[in-house]
């Protein structure tokens, strides 16, 4: 397993973390995450001791993490700070590796690499930070039995939607889309405008819940290694693009778990809601969250876990896929990662 270590990974929403420890297998690495008094802590999630899993311990006093089988002692340095056998003798051996992590907008991020990390490089997601409540969806988590680089590849080819999510997120009239794709200030975005068409069931709930026809496009920008964020709006036909339409702005985090794993967490906030009342807007919320996990979980899920098991078959020839304008933003990540881990592996 070769991963990009010296980048920011989504760990775990910091609402799905609270006084007792998680574990996390990140980047092929057992992980145990906890809050003290000075913010969250990454710790490697083994006891040097008896090699037992940390997180089936408890916090102390804000302040470390307590073995459940010995009481040791770790604090977020991975140092071991107590003994309570006997004398108390801390043996050098008795500490624990530590990760940097930082929490933003919601998320818990963690740096794996030697490196030091830099918090300017945090994917920025502030539009989850400023949402209104009632226009935001859950922020929920999967875990897909795939490599991270099948589901970036899956999400930078939005023309799928029109096949895969027929009538959810796209319909036939939307596989004529324009498209092209940018490389800006190190993102890497791929855009498709699509116009009149039929607007697809997702949007049309955000917009008049009649199936009218619209101008709609769908823009997809990655960040670092495998942090995404998808722009989707529609607005009345021939009006083109423009902050006069309504739709959505999606967050998806990918962090590898191991080669063949990835944990998929997202979130999706609407943009320019149409005016409802309180009790329809936590409808579409709701609607929103059902929808969107089910086209993961249901639909893109078992593609991408099919199509691992293929390229994982010695009897599969995949050298030599057959390419399609289509593929172009999968094809630019692919030379970009392969950049990134270069650079990476050599610092």
């Amino acid at each position: 397993m070769t991963f990009i270590v010296n980048q920011w990974y989504g760990a775990i929403w910091s609402q799905d973390l609270g006084d007792a420890p998680v574990a996390r297998r990140l980047l092929g690495k057992p992980i145990v995450l906890f809050r003290t008094d000075d913010g969250v802590a990454a710790l490697a999630d083994v006891c040097p001791h008896r090699f037992v899993p940390l997180h089936l311990g408890k916090v102390v006093d804000g302040r470390a993490i307590r073995c459940g089988y010995h009481g040791l002692e770790f604090d977020r340095t991975g140092a071991c700070v107590r003994n309570p056998h006997n004398a108390g003798r801390i043996p050098p051996a008795a500490k624990v590796e530590s990760h940097q992590v930082a929490e933003r907008h919601g998320m818990v991020w963690i740096w794996m690499g030697e490196r030091d990390a830099d918090p300017s490089l945090i994917p920025d997601y502030s539009f989850l930070d400023s949402a209104d409540p009632q226009h935001i969806s859950a922020r929920d988590h999967l875990e897909i039995r795939s490599n991270y680089r099948i589901v970036v590849e899956n999400l930078l080819d939005l023309s799928h939607a029109s096949i895969l999510h027929d009538g959810i997120l796209g319909n036939d009239e939307a596989l004529k889309a324009e498209s092209e794709v940018e490389e800006q200030d190190g993102d890497l975005t791929v855009r498709r405008y699509m116009r009149d068409i039929p607007a697809p069931l997702l949007l049309d709930l955000l917009y008049k819940g009649d199936g009218s026809r619209v101008d709609h496009w769908a823009d997809i920008r990655l960040m670092g290694v495998s942090n995404l964020l998808n722009t989707v709006g529609i607005a009345e036909p021939h009006t083109g693009r423009g902050p006069h339409g309504t739709g959505m702005r999606g967050a998806h985090i990918l962090t590898p778990i191991d080669d063949a794993t990835t944990l998929y967490q997202f979130c999706a906030v609407r943009m320019n809601p149409i005016a409802h009342d309180p009790e329809r807007d936590a409808e579409i919320r709701d609607q929103l969250s059902r929808v969107r996990k089910m086209a993961f979980a249901e639909q893109d899920g078992p593609m991408m876990e099919a199509q691992q098991r293929l390229i994982q078959d010695p009897a599969v020839d995949t050298s030599r896929p057959a390419l399609f304008d289509i593929d172009l933003g999968a094809s630019r990540f692919a030379r970009r990662h392969d950049k990134m881990l270069k650079a990476d592996v050599s610092a």
